[in-house]
């Protein structure tokens, strides 16, 4: 039997589930959201990491323990994988919240969800970040309806793709990036050194240390080219601490050796200086975009999973900023075609004042048209919709 849920004047009880550290910011963001909302009124219950701890969160279990690198890895940690995912439905269903927000990392949140909806299908369930199901696998989108009474999309075409996919309701609450464009965008002093000759260089190669292993090698050569080619340029490659061994590892063998910056703020101050980057494929698109900085994109994975991408992925463009811009105005060059001879051929053209490179900055002066939210941050307007679902739900039962 179902234990009664909530009513009156208690405290409304909310489950939030997030197994990653981008997840976990989001989750920390609407936590701190639903309790002025509630008024204090509301109690928490989760698996979160350390932004979630600090307002108030007791993780059922350190998110590091879903850390999985490796294909080895990933074969003999499977089964601790699936005892989480099991424990972690079993907790839901066992503290009857009356509400449970999952967020992004749909391998393991999509999974407990399922199983939450099966035991008891009157706890209501939000999923916040939509898995791309516009890209790939896009009968995820119809197969959510089950289990999912809505999806909180950080991306503003994912409303319509969901609509054309016949998937659950969605809303765009925006990206938390556009609450971050003074990080991202150059002062007057910042704007004067992008301007200036040499101009700054941003190389991306990835923010794990497989696509860092796939990307440093021909990175590296394609500006080695450029510098041969007498292309003058100052090259600065930001990192984060738990990748910069593999990062100091990978330019050891180039010609040219890059300013290594560490952490999210020496990133930031990169991007607010940068005229032009080369960066592999995935949300740093999007933060180069806002920050008005021109690109060439690439894409390397290893040869099984390129022959199941190249058969999955549905999209004209896998690059975040064309898809959010509407155009295929940032090139990118994938697999086969990420060549030093192409990423260098491309970056010459984005260096200069060429029609390629005007078109990017064009495209990005749209961006914050294309990705407004009004005046409400999105994690305002995620808490809303979570809590309107709550009383749609109170109200029913």
């Amino acid at each position: 039997m179902t234990p009664a849920r909530a009513s009156g004047d208690v405290a409304r009880k909310i489950f939030l589930i997030a197994t990653e550290e981008s997840g976990d910011r989001l989750g920390a963001q609407l936590m701190k959201v639903l309790r002025q909302r509630l008024g204090g009124a509301v109690r928490f219950e989760g698996v979160g990491g350390q932004s979630m701890a600090r307002e108030g969160l007791a993780s059922l279990f350190p998110i590091e323990e879903l850390s999985i690198i490796g294909l080895a890895a990933v074969v003999t940690q499977l089964p601790k994988h699936l005892r989480l995912i099991r424990e972690t439905a079993r907790a839901v269903t066992q503290a009857s919240p009356d509400i449970l927000v999952i967020i992004d990392s749909p391998d393991f949140t999509h999974r407990v969800a399922r199983r939450v909806r099966a035991r008891d299908p009157s706890i209501p369930i939000i999923d916040y970040v939509s898995p791309s199901v516009w890209a790939w696998r896009p009968g995820r989108a119809r197969a959510m309806r089950a289990y999912v009474d809505h999806v909180l999309a950080l991306l503003p075409f994912e409303p319509q793709e969901y609509r054309r996919l016949h998937g659950p309701p969605c809303s765009y609450v925006g990206h938390p990036l556009t609450e971050q464009l003074s990080t991202l965008r150059p002062g007057v002093e910042e704007q004067k050194r992008r301007n200036e000759a040499p101009p700054v260089l941003l190389v991306l190669p990835g923010s794990r240390c497989g696509e860092i292993r796939h990307h440093m090698a021909v990175f590296g050569e394609a500006v080695g080219r450029l510098q041969a080619e007498g292309v003058a340029f100052e090259l600065i490659l930001p990192t984060m601490p738990h990748l910069l061994e593999a990062v100091r590892e990978g330019v050891k063998g180039w010609k040219i050796a890059p300013r290594v910056v560490v952490g999210e703020q020496e990133k930031r101050a990169a991007f607010r200086i940068a005229c032009a980057a080369l960066a592999k494929s995935g949300t740093v698109t999007l933060e180069l975009a806002l920050a008005g900085v021109p690109m060439v994109t690439a894409y390397r994975v290893g040869a099984v999973e390129a022959w199941i991408l190249v058969r999955a992925i549905n999209v004209k463009s896998v690059i975040l900023a064309n898809l959010v811009v509407g155009e295929n105005v940032v090139p990118e060059f994938l697999q086969q075609d990420c060549t030093p001879e192409n990423l260098a051929r491309g970056l010459r053209e984005i260096l200069t004042d060429s029609p390629s490179r005007r078109r990017q900055v064009e495209a990005f002066a749209r961006i914050d048209d294309i990705m407004s939210t009004g005046n409400q941050p999105p994690s305002v307007r995620a808490a809303d919709i979570v809590l309107a679902t709550l009383r749609k739900s109170r109200g029913a039962n």
